[in-house]
């Protein structure tokens, strides 16, 4: 998969994909730039900025850490990762919890 392709995937995931499914499964968070936290979150094992220094962060992030958060969407998506959990795990590494 080219870098254009996963940032597509990643584009239409987080932007129109799970935003699109949010209120039907009555998910935590509805907004494009949360679901990209969670992920991009989970992606570097902490809070993304202390990972990937650039912005936009799916610009800046590796192959791995796209293809991570990408995949995470994807199981949650299947019903496979639990959203809630990971949103608290999310805001906790930011001492929101």
């Amino acid at each position: 998969m080219t870098r254009d392709e996963r940032e597509r995937r990643w584009l239409a995931l987080t932007r129109e994909v799970m935003p699109g499914l949010a209120r039907a499964r009555d998910w935590p968070v509805r907004a494009d730039h949360c679901f990209q936290r969670i992920l991009l979150d989970h992606a570097c094992g902490g809070r993304w900025y202390d990972a990937i220094a650039g912005r936009p962060a799916y610009r800046h992030a590796t192959d791995e850490q796209l293809d991570a958060a990408v995949a995470l969407g994807e199981a949650v998506i299947a019903g496979q990762a639990d959203l809630a959990a990971l949103n608290g795990q999310s805001l906790a590494w930011r001492g929101k919890l």
